[in-house]
């Protein structure tokens, strides 16, 4: 008489790394959660500040340089275990002089932006942005397309200080990146 095998039920990442490509996967307090890829909006403002900062931040373009700007970065704050996929990312190059060769970034990145939509703004105010201040993100901004803005946040004893509220078209000179200034339209145009 044959015994039965038990068959080991995937763990979390690894049903993470099995999602289609139109799904985003994070996992927190040791569930997967996914997403739908981003609408136009979402996308729109992702893009404004990929090219506002990653030329003057990433590239050195009119600014200083010295920074690896990223979309959707795979973070892993616990290899496999602890995942989130900000909608962007910023290294300074002093602190991860290049870029991982695989798709894990286990550096904790200094700055991060979340760019809400109706369906994550709830957990990125109350599930992402403490887990980002656990582990010692440095700057976190909040970027609301629908609204048209921005909220910039500063890490100050674990715990997050509003540096500011931006709308529509005002001009954002903010920490981390306070070398340069750029309209806040960039992100809805």
């Amino acid at each position: 008489m044959g015994h039965a095998q038990a068959v080991a039920a995937p763990t979390p990442y690894e049903r993470l790394m099995a999602l289609p490509d139109n799904l985003v996967g994070e996992i927190v307090d040791g569930e997967l959660d996914t997403r739908p890829r981003p609408a136009g909006p979402h996308a729109l403002a992702a893009i404004g500040l990929s090219l506002e900062l990653g030329g003057a931040f990433g590239k050195g373009r009119g600014g200083p340089g010295g920074w690896w700007i990223l979309p959707e970065p795979e973070l892993h704050f616990v290899r496999d275990v602890e995942v989130v996929v900000p909608d962007l990312a910023g290294w300074r190059r002093e602190r991860m002089p290049a870029v991982p060769e695989d798709h894990r970034f286990e550096v904790v990145p200094d700055w991060v932006c979340e760019i809400l939509s109706p369906n994550t703004a709830k957990k990125d105010r109350a599930i992402k942005l403490p887990l980002y201040a656990r582990r010692g993100v440095a700057h976190a901004w909040l970027v609301d397309p629908q609204a048209r803005t921005l909220e910039g946040f500063e890490l100050h004893d674990g715990s997050w200080l509003l540096l500011g509220t931006y709308k529509d078209d005002d001009p954002i000179c903010l920490a981390p990146f306070d070398a340069v200034t750029f309209s806040l339209a960039e992100l809805w145009t």
